[in-house]
Parts: structure tokens; sequence; C-alpha cells
């Protein structure tokens, strides 16, 4: 394979990928809207929850516990409600995403140290919400319970420590790593890359073998002095670096838009995504082969990297949560392995040694696409 040879196919890759905008959106623009458009529409944040109250107490304590949920930083006023308020209604209409129902024996219990009864009535059509919203009431009402308690044990103990009311309250702390704040949008990012450059990657590849077949040019290239591997690599190392260059512009606008900073190092990053591209390319050759028009090529590209990366890859969907039989499918799925990599190093800063298995994987799964789609190609003799 002679290096002059690559150099003058992949100039007129170049050339002609810089003449053709289509292309050229597809592979750098293409990656920055989707980001955008994913980055903001896909979030699985709950925030803002319209919750309403009826307090039917109207006491010091049972205002304890609105301060709490409200001061939560979850949940927003919806309305204050009477009693005897058509709570169906109000949620038929949406104006309340829960209600909270504070009874008038909230206070009373509360001071007399009995277990006191608050009832959440939730929206459940949504069902991932739903459950959300339930995790942080729980999580609401626990610290207001804990807080009660303290105050117990302290008035017990007649000013005193709280261990000598006879125990000392769990001082629970949680602290999260990676993701302190818990944004959806740390996890999905990450993710988008993927995504975006698998699809990207597969496309262009394919269309540009495809479309030397529709212009006829591909028998001209067959009769010249360039052997296939010269013709394959030259056309798909243009695409290779452009599809580099993609992922340093998603990288820094993620940084810009969603705060995303890669904790790790970079070149790890790089040596990871340069693997996964390569397989991408090489499934990119693989659907030319069989593909004679850019539309089918586009069909089956799409399909063959869009869907995979975003249903079997962890993208979006936890592979656990999947029945067994989509779960071993997931294991051929290469956006499943580069996913995990890519999160360890941007968002734990962790480098490569640790995912060996999926880095394994990704290199297997280049190079089967890639010497499977040589054959293909060779044998019809491109």
């Amino acid at each position: 394979m002679k290096l002059a040879k690559l150099r003058a196919v992949a100039a007129k890759e170049y050339r002609q990928a810089a003449r053709d905008p289509l292309t050229l959106a597809m592979l750098l623009g293409l990656p920055t809207m989707m980001l955008l458009l994913y980055g903001y529409a896909v979030n699985f944040d709950v925030r803002h929850i319209k919750l309403a109250v009826e307090d039917r107490d109207r006491t010091a304590a049972s205002r304890d516990l609105e301060a709490a949920f409200f001061n939560s930083g979850y949940f927003d006023l919806a309305a204050d409600l009477p009693a005897g308020t058509d709570l169906a209604r109000l949620t038929e209409r949406r104006r309340a995403a829960a209600i909270l129902v504070i009874p008038e024996t909230y206070g009373r219990d509360v001071a007399a140290g009995r277990t006191a009864r608050v009832q959440l009535v939730l929206d459940g059509a949504d069902a991932n919400t739903a459950t959300t919203v339930l995790g942080y009431a729980a999580s609401v009402v626990a610290e207001a319970n804990a807080e009660v308690v303290r105050a117990e044990l302290g008035r017990h103990a007649g000013g005193g420590s709280a261990a000598a009311a006879g125990g000392a309250p769990i001082d629970y702390e949680p602290r999260v790593w990676y993701n302190p704040e818990l944004k959806s949008t740390q996890f999905l990012v990450p993710g988008l890359v993927g995504f975006i450059l698998m699809l990207t990657a597969v496309l262009s590849t394919a269309l540009s073998v495809v479309r030397e077949k529709e212009r006829g040019t591909m028998e001209q290239l067959r009769v010249s002095s360039l052997s296939p591997g010269e013709l394959l690599v030259g056309k798909t190392l243009p695409y290779l670096s452009i599809s580099l260059a993609a992922t340093a512009i998603i990288l820094l606008a993620a940084r810009v838009l969603f705060g995303v900073v890669v904790r790790g190092s970079y070149l790890d990053l790089f040596v990871v995504t340069l693997i996964y591209l390569i397989g991408a390319l090489g499934l990119g050759l693989l659907v030319s082969s069989v593909a004679d028009s850019q539309a089918m090529a586009f069909q089956l590209g799409a399909s063959g990297s869009m869907l995979p990366a975003i249903l079997l890859s962890g993208f979006i969907f936890p592979i656990r949560s999947m029945p067994l039989a989509v779960q071993i499918l997931t294991y051929a799925v290469p956006a499943r392995y580069f996913l995990v990599v890519l999160r360890g190093i941007i968002l734990k800063g962790a480098g490569l040694a640790p995912y060996g298995r999926d880095m394994a994987f990704l290199v297997l799964y280049a190079a089967a696409v890639l010497g499977l789609a040589f054959a293909r190609l060779t044998r019809k003799e491109i």
C-alpha cells in the first residue's frame, strides 16, 4: 500500500466533501444541531412540580411541613385550597401535579408524639414522573420527621443533649460523586456523543462509496492502479479526520452549553473515540457493499446505526431493565461499550485501564466489520 496513492485518494475525497454542502452539513452541522436538540429536549430532571396544598389544620406544625416541601427546590405552590375542594377536578385540569392534604388533627398529633398522617394525591398518568415525585415527597417527609424527632428529644432531655433522652438520632449526610447536582444532562450528553458519531460516520462513508457507483466513476477507479485496500483506506481517512473534528466541536459545545467538563485524559478520550470511529466507518463500508443507491444506503445506514445506538446502548433506557433476550442482543452493539468508557473518562476522570473488556470489544468489532466490508467489496472488484 503506497502512501502517495493514499494521499491522492484522500485529497480527492477532501475536495469532493468541500464542494458538497450536504456532506459538510451532515458531518459538522448535524452533530451540533442534534446535540442542541437532544441536549435540551431529552431531560429526565423533574423540577418545578406544581403542588397544591389543602391545609385543614392551619397550625405552625402544618406550615412547617408545607415549608419543607417548597424549600426543597422541587415543588412550586400551585394553589392553597380550602377544605372540601374537588381534588379530582383540579388534577384533570392539570392545575396541579400533586396535592398535599393535611388533616385537622395533624398539629395535635405531632404535639402529643403520636403518628401524624398526611396524604399526597398524585397524578399518575405519567408513571415515570409520578415515581420521581413520590421519591421527592418521601425524602421531604423523612427530613421533616427527623426534625420533629430531634425537637422532641431536645424537649425530653430538658435542653440537654439528645443522647441523654435515650439515644441520638442518625445523622444522615449523603454525598453524590461525579454528578453532585444530579443533572440528567451530565449523563445524557456523553451518550449523545456516541449516538451522533455512529450515525454521521456510518452515513458519510456509505454515501461516499455509493455516490461513486451512481456517478459511474467507480469504473474509472477500478481500472486505475489503485488496489482495493488503497481505495478504501483513502476514501475513509478524510471522514475519520472530519469525524474527529466533529467530536471536538461536540465536546466544546457540551462544555459551553451544558457544563459537561472532561475530567479524564484527552489522550484516553482520543484513543477510544478513534477505535469507535474506525468501527463506525467499517460499518459504513459494509452498508455501501450492499446498497446500490444513496437512498438505500441512507436507510440501511440510519437503521443500522441510529436505532441500536438509541435503544440498545443504555443511552436512554437502562439495559438491566430490558428483557433477557434484548439484553443479550445489546452485547453486539458497540455504542454500549463506548458509552461506558466515555462516561467514565468524562464524568469520573477514569483512565482506560478499568475498561479493558469494553476496549477489547470495540477493537474486535472494528476489526470484524472492516474485515467483512473489505471481503465483500474486494469480491465485487471495486
